[in-house]
């Protein structure tokens, strides 16, 4: 089944309500070519003039001047970022100034291009549209961006594009570390999923397995193909990102970030925060796919064997003013204050683990990747798998583990493992 054409189509119901399920995106192509479409395309969208066309140097040669020459009878206003630009408050507010008479913005790039653009477009009531340069993250499809504010990366909601537009020729071209991070970025299905759903049986957040379902046939074609996804294999690279694709529409219609981030993006989350910006620091989803492997290993360990015995959270003000700097350690403190357990608290979920620990283990057997998998298709593809892949140094990323679930109200198996005094880095980024 077309899972794409189907939900654009409003002909996809949800398996858990049966209620028919609606996206802001109202139009997706995937094509081995673009080439001479692309005014055509922006002009199906009724998309109003002049054009806020966002991109970076790189971006602008694999394809923004393409789209700026075919947009230049319509108005274009050319919003080019130098170097590697950054998603926080400074550049996304130079992107507002830049397109502040716009009509609507049209973002030619990945993940920050698109987390830019996106959020710039939300801030000043505007509409936009991407063209993909390559299958190097999930967000071309959601409403929710990543950005950077006061230091603090947080995830906040933006407007989704009205269409989506993947050359395969331009994505397959695109730099190996992008198409790695890609893979990367949507290997974490799994670790995600098992964190989401153990939050959900033992805190009782919501939870929905439909944004898991969209791309469940893909996921193991995407996973064997990954040693060619690099060679140029424009049938690998539309897998990849038809996946992608569809995990972005899982958030929207989820309302959040939550299918596709959990544990391993606090870890990345983490890095980002406190580590190096500048141009060699690690692409996002070359994070992720480290992050992930680190987070399957946690997985299995604590689910192997009895359930883990929580005690009261650890954390303290002191402590992460002390890690963080006294603004952001502040900040984090009231972000994660509603996760942090007291001993009564702890006591009542030790009572539901004994009780749903055989039921809650066999569910996410199920949905769970093994570690052993996630590596070796990693390896395939020559994404990174450990922190020295990254660029970084052993006792930073063993911090960046140490300390990710301190960022975020996002409970997750970091919360398990801290709570239950076993989060011992070691053990995992090895």
């Amino acid at each position: 089944m077309d899972m794409i054409g189907e939900l654009l189509a409003g002909r996809l119901r949800d398996p858990q309500n049966g209620e028919c399920l609606t996206v802001p995106v109202k139009r997706v192509v995937i094509e081995k070519s673009l080439a001479q479409s692309e005014a055509d395309l922006i002009t199906g969208l009724d998309l109003p003039a002049p054009f806020a066309v966002v991109s970076d140097y790189n971006t602008y040669e694999a394809l923004g001047r393409r789209v700026e020459s075919a947009l230049a009878g319509r108005g274009v206003i050319s919003i080019r970022l130098p170097g590697r630009p950054h998603p926080d408050e400074q550049t996304a507010a130079r992107v507002m100034a830049a397109g502040a008479k716009a009509g609507s913005y049209i973002a030619v790039g990945s993940g920050t291009i698109n987390d830019l653009t996106k959020f710039s477009a939300a801030q000043q009531g505007k509409r936009c549209a991407v063209f993909a340069t390559a299958p190097s993250m999930n967000g071309y499809t959601s409403v929710n961006v990543a950005i950077t504010m006061g230091g603090h990366k947080k995830s906040l909601p933006a407007v989704a594009p009205e269409g989506v537009f993947c050359d395969l020729s331009v994505l397959a071209a695109a730099p190996v570390r992008l198409i790695r991070a890609g893979f990367g970025d949507a290997i974490c299905r799994s670790t995600a999923q098992a964190d989401w759903y153990m939050a959900h049986r033992l805190r009782g957040s919501a939870y929905r397995s439909l944004p898991f379902s969209l791309f469940a046939d893909l996921e193991d074609a995407m996973v064997e193909g990954a040693g060619t996804l690099t060679r140029g294999d424009s049938e690998a690279i539309g897998v990849l990102t038809r996946v992608l694709v569809l995990s972005g529409f899982g958030m929207t219609i989820c309302g959040g970030s939550y299918p596709a981030s959990q544990g391993e993006h606090l870890i990345s989350h983490y890095i980002e925060m406190m580590g190096s910006h500048d141009d060699d620091a690690p692409l996002h989803g070359e994070q992720i796919a480290v992050t992930t492997l680190v987070m399957a290993r946690l997985q299995e360990a604590l689910l192997a064997g009895a359930p883990p015995r929580l005690k009261a959270s650890s954390v303290t003000l002191a402590g992460l003013t002390s890690h963080f700097g006294d603004a952001l350690g502040r900040e984090c403190m009231v972000e994660i204050m509603p996760k942090l357990l007291t001993e009564t608290q702890a006591d009542e979920l030790n009572e539901k683990l004994e009780r749903v620990w055989p039921s809650l283990t066999g569910d996410l057997g199920r949905m769970m990747r093994p570690a052993r998998q996630i590596e070796a298709a990693l390896g395939r593809c020559g994404a990174p798998t450990g922190y020295a892949g990254l660029g970084l140094t052993h006792d930073f990323f063993a911090n960046a583990v140490a300390h990710a679930r301190e960022i975020r109200n996002r409970y997750t198996f970091l919360d398990v493992a801290a709570d239950s005094r076993r989060l011992e880095p070691e053990r995992y980024i090895a």
